[in-house]
């Protein structure tokens, strides 16, 4: 899920793509896609900044696993945060980065 530039380059690989224009179009398609069978949701960091209350309902889930994937704009770092804050959740202390 993203913005067309982001994610059309997907589809030559077999995934389905879901472009969305903003976020109140982007916590639909992700509440939908989180009720049907998808295992994994990757979206666009910049879209996934929009959505933090359907990324944490997402978060209490087993399933789907949402992955927040740079876009055609670069990295904005919050991937690697909510890898950082799940890491942290999971095990109690952030054993991979240390405190950094």
């Amino acid at each position: 899920m993203g913005d067309r530039d982001s994610i059309y380059g997907f589809a030559a690989l077999g995934l389905e793509v879901f472009p969305v224009s903003n976020s109140e179009e982007g916590a639909k398609t992700l509440r939908r896609l989180s009720e049907q069978d998808y295992a994994v949701i990757y979206i666009t960091e910049a879209l996934a900044e929009g959505l933090a209350p359907e990324l944490d309902r997402c978060r209490e889930s087993l399933l789907p696993a949402v992955i927040p994937i740079p876009g055609v704009h670069g990295n904005t770092g919050l991937g690697l945060n909510m890898v950082k804050h799940s890491v942290e959740q999971a095990v109690g202390s952030d054993i991979i980065f240390n405190g950094n």
